[in-house]
């Protein structure tokens, strides 16, 4: 048998096609627009011959710890269990064998055999059925509608759209929360430890999926992200946390799940993330980047907006100067990363030029001599002479592909000789077959056992610079490569290894998307996104 996957084009319907000896038949799987309730639908439709397929459907609730109760009524089963409840609907016959519900269908040419899994809140009645035919042709124009909804520009590229569909599918409609990826402790590496739950709305990774929206000409989720946020740190901006929930919800209290043996036995399956309580200086940096960007492109912000970026950066005056735990959110010891002081420097910044540029009101003075101190004190402490580069932290020897981010974001030009030679010595220290590494895991900095694949994020930070050194061709070359490590429906993970060839961490990520569709805007400007919107 032979299967082959792809999306319909334009938009996320998923379409498996099994070949067999004895005829074709095609699978369509999808999510409507959230109606009622969410629906996950499937369609078996026959091509050629007559195919049989067996299905099987095994419900748990909990992360797999509560066996529901199971009820068939007419042609659908309930599954039950506390709060949560699902039905499935069919009309293909099914039963129940081993606490698992089978279905089996021979489907010939033109046959289409559907299935609707629906979830409700189990003290409700059960939610209206959905008419499978008619919600696949209302979730293909879901998504050509979105499409269209596209500021007129030059045409993207078939890579640059499909990251961009799935940073959409990643966009919670109801709340517009954004996710960092749909999934939990997918390891870092096999039977490793750095297994985390990323189900959540970073600040920083929603922040940078807007600027790729936008730098595509997609404006509405940055209105809605901008409401979002200010539902979420609603209070003082003292207590900003750096990820909540996809409604805002703050306790994201990390537990362990040892029933659980996790994917391919790495071990622990985790819910919730301790790194909801960590300060990383460099979320400020992100969300006053954003926020000046969506003003730039028109999407002018409220006065309740502009007010909680002003005590974003009231508090940044002093707190810029605090050890944190960066944006690769370490657990070992907070400490002065490079990264984090050159993006509170983006913060200020972007909270000057706003000022200037768009008449809002704010002490300009004050936070230009702040910009001023943040970058010189940077160009002193965070080089490192004997290594000829700029050092993952202050003063220390140890390198950190975050660094590239200094040019990207304006804070240095790529030419710049200093900055020239570290990325030489990113390229001869941290790069595995020509992808970088964060870090080196063994320098015990992030207080976890040494282990990880190449970050696929930091490698197209690479594309970015050394587009912007005019090495045009190495980075096409890099780009091509990279574009190549997504499975066949184009999605990306966090990391990959180069040795075993195999995709890594929670899937699909948000970070390595919206990566990708930056240095694509790079490669296709020659000049960084965020220059041109200052000019």
């Amino acid at each position: 048998m032979r299967t082959d996957r792809r999306y319909l084009p334009g938009t996320l319907i998923l379409e498996t096609t099994y070949t067999t000896a004895a005829g074709q038949a095609r699978v369509i799987d999808f999510m409507p627009p959230r109606g009622e309730a969410p629906d996950i639908v499937r369609i078996v439709e026959g091509v050629s011959g007559q195919v049989t397929l067996r299905s099987e459907l095994i419900v748990r609730f909990d992360y797999g710890h509560i066996m529901p109760w199971v009820r068939h009524v007419d042609d659908a089963r309930h599954f039950l269990a506390g709060p949560d409840a699902l039905v499935l609907r069919t009309p293909a016959p099914t039963i129940g064998k081993d606490f698992t519900t089978l279905s089996e269908l021979t489907v010939g040419p033109g046959e289409r055999v559907p299935f609707v899994l629906t979830w409700f809140p189990s003290h409700l009645p059960v939610p209206q059925v959905v008419d499978p035919e008619a919600a696949l042709q209302d979730t293909i124009v879901y998504w050509a509608d979105w499409l269209e909804s596209r500021q007129p520009g030059p045409p993207l590229d078939a890579a640059v759209e499909q990251s961009l569909l799935v940073l959409k599918s990643l966009t919670y409609a109801p709340t517009g929360g954004i996710v960092a990826a749909p999934t939990t402790s997918l390891p870092e590496v096999i039977g490793g430890v750095r297994n985390w739950d990323y189900r959540y709305c970073w600040l920083r990774d929603a922040s940078l999926t807007l600027m790729a929206m936008l730098q595509a000409g997609y404006r509405t989720e940055a209105a809605a992200w901008e409401e979002w946020l200010l539902r979420a740190v609603a209070g003082s901006p003292n207590d900003v946390q750096i990820m909540y929930g996809i409604a805002g919800e703050r306790r994201l209290e990390e537990r362990e799940l040892p029933w659980l043996s996790g994917f391919l036995d790495s071990r622990p399956v985790r819910v919730g993330n301790a790194a909801s309580h960590q300060l990383q200086l460099d979320v400020y940096g992100e969300v006053l980047d954003a926020a000046y960007h969506a003003r730039v492109y028109g999407v002018n912000g409220s006065d309740y907006n502009w007010a909680l970026l002003r005590h974003l950066l009231t508090w940044l005056e002093d707190g810029w100067k605090q050890k944190d735990a960066g944006i690769w959110e370490v657990r070992g010891e907070p400490r002065h990363f490079t990264h984090s002081k050159v993006m509170a420097w983006v913060a200020f910044d972007r909270g000057v030029r706003m000022c200037e540029e768009f008449g809002l009101e704010g002490p300009v003075a004050r936070w230009r001599a702040i910009r001023d101190e943040i970058h010189a004190e940077v160009l002193d402490r965070a080089w490192n002479p004997r290594l000829q580069a700029y050092t993952q932290t202050y003063d220390s020897d140890d390198l950190d592909a975050s660094v590239l981010q200094m040019p990207i974001m304006g804070f240095l030009d790529a030419k710049d000789p200093r900055f020239v030679s570290t990325v030489a010595a990113m390229q001869q220290h941290l790069s595995v077959d020509g992808f970088l590494l964060r870090y080196h895991s063994d320098s015990q900095v992030d207080g976890l056992p040494a282990g990880e694949g190449v970050f696929l994020a930091c490698s197209y930070w690479l594309v970015e610079v050394l587009a912007l050194q005019d090495r045009y061709d190495e980075a096409c070359a890099l780009f091509e490569r990279l574009l190549a490590l997504r499975n066949d429906l184009g999605l990306c993970s966090e990391e990959y290894d180069p040795r075993s060839q195999v995709l890594l961490g929670n899937f699909p990520q948000a970070f390595t998307h919206l990566a990708l569709v930056e240095a694509a805007m790079t490669l296709s400007e020659r000049q960084p996104y965020r220059t041109l919107c200052r000019q």
